[in-house]
């Protein structure tokens, strides 16, 4: 059934790409001899032309984290495969894939300026300081959510049905190698020309070696705060460590964010994107060669076990595998700068969106093999669901299941690695673009105050009703998810407002403006939800009811602004002359 499952998904999504993805190309009339910002301001910096081969890598690999692979296992969990199966299909193709399509198109036409920065030539300076506002909070709830479930990776162990254990802290080994490797990759091809394809060739399977290796030099955390702490549980050495590599992902982030692009981003997304088809193919491989039954229910009812309903919550939970605001900034802020030709966009733009509804579709089949009463599935952790199941994928085709369970573990690691500091990255420009500072000074203040807001909420705890301690991300899980589909939805709205005034078209209310307030709907129900239940007992000091309804006031700010400019700006010119970079 599984197999079933992934074949028939696979079919639709190709279709799709294939028919939608072309008609996409002819409405937003792309043009291969229309020259892009990656040619015509070229700088070798921030500005270079890369083929569309390197660039799906490096674009995959930025936009592919945890997301399609915590989503669908908390929905599938709480509501059942098939709706989660059908939003995945359903929102990649027909909203997420239009999103970042259209996105990536805009910032291209716009001599690859940001999105907010397309929002502020069509609508208003209002609007464009709004979203920038939006952006930065939604960026601070991503680096919380993703830095905290990679820290959980690297505690505890898990225990195998074959005897074996897979370590945390083997884990937390083989990811620090992995950060090691592009460094010195990034320094051969800078001093010693060492190209491109000899690097790949030479890191990649030192990645491999990395898996492999961990589990054999642990770097144990809890060991050591046990070591100076003789007297404290096993469960409270758990929870320092924790913190304390919470602490760790978030200064790597600040460090990384203002490193040179060539010595870490740029090697790492090279290794990061190959590690992601081979993760994917690895996973399909073992499903199709398995044959592994469907436990899970295909539908656990409209309400889940802690009182979700499906409207608004899945909409919202599974966000990176549909539908996901954070592509956007990835699309416009550096992807848009590389891109050789206009034509490139479908495969990158789109392409990369249907291959990530593959990635949260295999993950989906994860939890899938797993029975309605399975703890796992009752109080759901989605890395380790993740791992054990594509370890058994693996254990199929012959893989020995510990190194089919680190490998999977890794990979979960190594996709938030890309996303966090790129994460912190645009968070140091956004607070640069609103404080006006510049130079050495503006970059380690917008690092230091993107890192710092995480690192407040990291340290901040809360119990379920029977006292035991709720990890961060899963608190803030809703949050970023709300947070993150209605930046998808804003995005919407500043493509429609550009499409709308450049092209007068009909067809723009069909292509982005439903989608819009599709996303616009849920994701500011499931805000307005968030705050009625965490009101209940009163005002509350919990940070995460105030955030919503600033998200909330933000975006009905946005909206306005769109309505009064449709309503009274006058039609742009909607076709430049060939070779221009004018805005359309």
């Amino acid at each position: 059934m599984m197999v079933l499952v992934v074949v028939v998904s696979a079919v639709i999504l190709l279709t799709a790409y294939r028919t939608y993805g072309s008609l996409l190309v002819k409405l937003l009339q792309l043009d291969p001899q229309r020259p892009t910002p990656a040619h015509t301001l070229r700088d070798d910096v921030d500005y270079a032309p890369l083929n569309a081969g390197p660039l799906l890598n490096q674009h995959f690999s930025a936009i592919a984290a945890a997301g399609p692979i915590v989503g669908p296992i908390l929905a599938g969990a709480a509501f059942g495969w098939v709706p989660a199966l059908l939003w995945i299909l359903f929102g990649s193709i027909f909203i997420g894939g239009v999103h970042d399509f259209t996105s990536l198109v805009a910032s291209v036409r716009h001599q690859g300026k940001s999105i907010a920065e397309v929002v502020r030539e069509h609508m208003s300076q209002r609007a464009f300081l709004l979203f920038l506002t939006f952006i930065w909070l939604a960026l601070v709830y991503i680096i919380v959510a993703f830095t905290d479930i990679t820290a959980a990776s690297f505690i505890g162990l898990q225990k195998l049905e074959n005897g074996d254990v897979v370590t945390g802290s083997g884990i937390a080994s083989s990811s620090l190698m992995y950060l090691v490797l592009p460094i010195i990759m990034g320094l051969l091809m800078k001093y010693t020309g060492l190209t491109n394809g000899w690097a790949t060739l030479i890191f990649l399977p030192l990645i491999g070696v990395a898996i492999i290796a961990g589990q054999h030099l642990p770097f144990d955390v809890a060991a050591m705060v046990k070591s100076y702490s003789p007297g404290i549980s096993d469960a409270q050495a758990d929870g320092t460590a924790h913190v304390i590599w919470d602490i760790a992902l978030l200064l790597y982030c600040a460090v990384a964010s203002v490193a040179p692009l060539w010595l870490l981003l740029q090697p790492r997304g090279e290794l990061g994107g190959y590690f992601l088809f081979i993760a994917l193919g690895a996973g399909a491989v073992g499903l199709i060669m398995g044959g592994k039954p469907v436990e899970l229910p295909a539908f656990s009812g409209w309400t889940s076990l802690k009182g979700d309903t499906l409207a608004p919550m899945l909409f919202i939970t599974i966000a990176c595998g549909a539908c996901s605001g954070f592509h956007s900034l990835i699309a416009s802020g550096t992807t848009s700068k590389q891109l050789r030709t206009e034509m490139d966009a479908k495969s990158i733009g789109y392409g990369s969106m249907l291959l990530e509804a593959m990635v949260a579709i295999v993950s989906l089949c994860c939890v899938m093999a797993l029975s309605s009463d399975h703890a796992l599935v009752k109080n759901p952790q989605p890395n380790f669901i993740y791992a054990l199941g594509i370890g058994s994928f693996l254990e199929t085709i012959h893989v020995p299941s510990a190194i089919g369970v680190s490998f999977a573990l890794m990979a979960f690691s190594t996709f938030v690695y890309d996303t966090l500091d790129v994460c912190t990255r645009l968070g140091r420009f956004i607070i640069q673009e609103l404080t006006g500072l510049q130079g050495r000074a503006g970059r380690w203040l917008g690092t230091m105050i993107t890192t710092g807001a995480p690192m407040f909420f990291v340290f901040q705890t809360s119990t379920d009703a029977a006292g035991r301690r709720i990890p961060v991300w899963r608190t803030f899980w809703e949050l970023f998810g709300a947070s993150n589909q209605l930046l998808a939805a804003i995005t919407l709205l500043g493509v429609t407002v550009w499409l709308w005034r450049t092209r007068q078209a009909t067809w723009v209310w069909f292509v982005t403006g439903i989608p819009m307030v599709l996303m616009s709907v849920m994701s500011i129900w499931a805000l307005v939800s968030m705050i009625l239940k965490h009101f209940q007992g009163g005002i509350t000091a919990n940070p995460v009811p105030w955030i919503a309804a600033l998200l909330i006031g933000l975006a009905l700010m946005m909206i306005w602004e769109a309505i009064w400019i449709v309503l009274v700006s006058r039609p742009l010119d909607p076709k430049p002359p060939l070779g221009s970079l004018a805005a359309e």
